[in-house]
Formats: structure tokens, sequence, C-alpha cells
């Protein structure tokens, strides 16, 4: 049976921790490294809805991409919802993996997913930050190509219905959709890089005002899909990971965890 120790420094080799963003708090953030693992539940958060599912699950390991500690922690009490969370994961003896900057930009993770998910075609990278301790190039964003001749409306529907997105926010350019740049979550920042590789339509979450004037102002088609529907494509890729390497641990993909908001 695997221990936690062994899933973290298994997902340590695909996504290196070492690789997270300098704000970030990506890694193993709750439980003991020898705890033995039977199952695991794997959720893009872990919220009280998860601690508790992973609970009734059995589940001695949650493996999510957002960490559960992000902010410092000057107490853990059930006055917040912070603490509610860690509460529950120390009461039910459940551990916490969390990859997230890492994860979104190494090979096969985050960005990857996305593009696959939108069939994207002659998959590259937008930005290549630098190259891991194996020579591994990573970076985030992906730039491919649109799996067939759209302009934006016929895309955004297509979106829409590939990430299960609730609502889409759109800047239209007025440009047929041909060569797309993926962005998982807040990538807004990142319009200079589209126009530098080329792209017309950029797919990504979070957009601030001033990004649809400048997207309008470059001549870009935006989409704003949606933090969660634009990452929560990894869920599927950690969990086959996970049961490819441990094939005797039951892996499990979160049902209590969804899109946060709804459109009117």
């Amino acid at each position: 049976m695997a221990t936690v120790r062994e899933i973290y420094q298994y997902l340590d080799g695909l996504a290196p921790f070492s690789l997270q963003m300098e704000f970030d708090n990506a890694g193993f953030l709750v439980g003991r490294g020898e705890r033995a693992v039977s199952k695991i539940l794997v959720s893009l958060d872990i919220t009280e809805e998860v601690a508790e599912e992973a609970a009734e699950l059995g589940a001695e390991l949650i493996v999510s991409h957002h960490p559960v500690i992000f902010r410092p922690a000057k107490s853990v009490t059930d006055g917040d919802p912070d603490g509610r969370v860690l509460l529950a994961l120390a009461e039910h003896r459940i551990a916490a993996i969390c990859a997230h900057t890492n994860l979104d930009a190494v090979a096969g993770g985050v960005n990857d997913a996305l593009a696959q998910k939108l069939g994207l075609t002659d998959i590259e990278q937008l930005h290549q930050d630098g190259e891991d301790a194996s020579g591994r190039p990573y970076g985030i964003g992906r730039v491919g190509f649109a799996p067939g001749h759209f302009y934006l409306p016929e895309f955004a529907a297509f979106v829409r219905e590939r990430l299960g997105a609730d609502g889409l926010r759109l800047e239209d350019a007025g440009r047929p959709v041909h060569r797309v740049a993926v962005g998982g979550g807040a990538c807004g920042d990142m319009l200079e890089d589209v126009i530098r590789m080329g792209c017309d339509t950029f797919v990504t979450a979070d957009v601030k005002y001033n990004v649809f004037l400048d997207a309008r102002a470059m001549g870009i088609n935006l989409i704003d899909a949606g933090h969660f529907s634009t990452e929560n494509v990894v869920c599927p890729v950690l969990a086959d990971w996970l049961g490819r390497r441990f094939p005797s641990v039951e892996i499990f993909l979160s049902k209590q965890h969804k899109e946060v908001f709804y459109s009117l």
C-alpha cells in the first residue's frame, strides 16, 4: 500500500514543486507522511464539503490543485472557513497534497489539459519560464490551432459545451478563430504573449475590465470561461496519473465540488 509521502514524491517527479511561483504554497500541506493510503479523492479545491466527502469515502488523502493553506494561518478554529477545513482534515486524519502553479506550468498539466479539451492541434507553449532539473521546458499557457472553422460566437458555444461552463464573457474582434491561446485560471496579463505567438483568440479566466479594453484595441478575440471551468479539466488528469502509478489505490473525483457561482 502506498504512503502519503510516496504519492507526494511521485507527483513531485511529474510536476516538481520547486517550480511553483514565489507567491504559491503548493506541496504536502496536511497530514502524516507515513500514513498508508487506500483511497484518494481528487478535487480542484479542498472545501468543507470536499473534506466531508473524503471522510464519507474513507479516503486518507485529498489531492487538489488549489492549496488548502494559502494565506498564513494565525489560528485554526471553527470560527472561520479555512480553520473549519483544516480541523475537518485533522479530525478525520485526512492528508492534503496540493499541486498548484507547478501543475499549471509542466507538460501534461492544467494548460495542456485545457488545450486538449478544446481540441487544439499542434500545441506549444505560450510562454516558457525555464527548464526543470531534467532539462524539460515549462511555462504557463498553451497555443494551438482550432479544431475547425469558427467565428467567435460559434467557438464560444463550443468552449462552453466542452468545459461545461455556466457562462462566458466575450470580446469579439470580428476575426475568424484560427490560432488559439489558452491560459487556465487568471492569465489575463498574458495578452502580449498571445500577440507575440500570432494568436487571434485567447481563452482564459478572471479577466479584468481593462484587459477586455486592451483586447479590443489589439484586435484579439477574448473569452473568459471562468476559473473553475478552465482548471477543473486537470482533475481527471491527476486521477489518471495516480491510478496508473498506484493501481491498488482507489481514486475518486469529487462530486461535491462544482462551479461556485451561476449566471442568470
